[in-house]
């Protein structure tokens, strides 16, 4: 596969990784919506993507009353803002890989209600019930030639996760060079937000460390959130992002 140049990541991620959020664009009326998500006339109305999986899937790891909340009022109000930020702004109509990859710290609905709702369409992908099975093919091989093997990526993934400080996420993203890399953001930002951050890239996975995300089941043991997130990986998943970024 010939490799692209960084600022075609975007696009190629909506593709693979973030499918569901932006096929799930409505218009309203007759306008048309195209396929990226942007539409040709009028402005974008992003929706609540639905679940791969059922709220109880990923039980014991992440519980079905965390999954109702994080997905059924989090996730859902993200949206909901998103849109609502978006009336008259110049992003407005645009489709969500490239209003995330736009943001300024001047907009700041539009950063965090943006950014939530890119960062959890990926995460709920990323997952899977039975998953955590090792990577295989070209990633499994750019994780050992970057980080030296899975257990030492796990350790540094697990160590940007468990010291961001307050909320925020932890990354595995590909720069514009094609090589992986681990980082982590506060708040909803993430590695696409060229504008505001110091490793830019594609993420192509990441773990919620806001506490809203594992607090009702670990409490303060946000450790061993993320140890039991590493069990329900969906691998495949994470390899066809990088697969479409290389």
């Amino acid at each position: 596969m010939k490799k692209r140049e960084f600022i075609k990541t975007g696009s190629i991620l909506t593709i693979g990784a973030l499918t569901v959020p932006l096929t799930s664009c409505q218009n309203s009326g007759s306008k048309n919506v195209e396929a990226d998500g942007s539409q040709s006339e009028g402005v974008s109305v992003f929706e609540l993507p639905e679940l791969p999986y059922s709220v109880s899937e990923l039980e014991p790891y992440i519980d079905q009353r965390t999954m109702e909340i994080h997905h059924g009022k989090h996730h859902a109000g993200y949206v909901k803002k998103l849109n609502a930020a978006l009336e008259g702004h110049d992003l407005a109509g645009k489709a969500l890989t490239d209003i995330v990859k736009s943001v300024t710290k001047s907009d700041t609905g539009v950063r965090n209600n943006g950014g939530g709702h890119y960062n959890h369409s990926l995460f709920w992908k990323i997952m899977k019930p039975g998953g955590g099975d090792s990577p295989s093919g070209k990633l499994l091989d750019a994780l050992n030639s970057t980080f030296g093997s899975l257990d030492a990526f796990q350790e540094k993934f697990a160590g940007a996760a468990g010291s961001r400080f307050g909320s925020g996420w932890a990354w595995l993203s590909v720069n514009k060079k094609n090589k992986l890399f681990i980082s982590s953001t506060p708040n909803q930002d993430n590695p696409l937000m060229s504008n505001l951050v110091e490793n830019p890239g594609a993420p192509i996975l990441g773990i919620d460390v806001w506490e809203h995300a594992y607090y009702l089941k670990y409490q303060n043991k946000r450790n061993d959130y993320i140890t039991n997130f590493m069990k329900i990986i969906n691998w495949e998943e994470v390899a066809k992002n990088y697969d479409q970024l290389i």
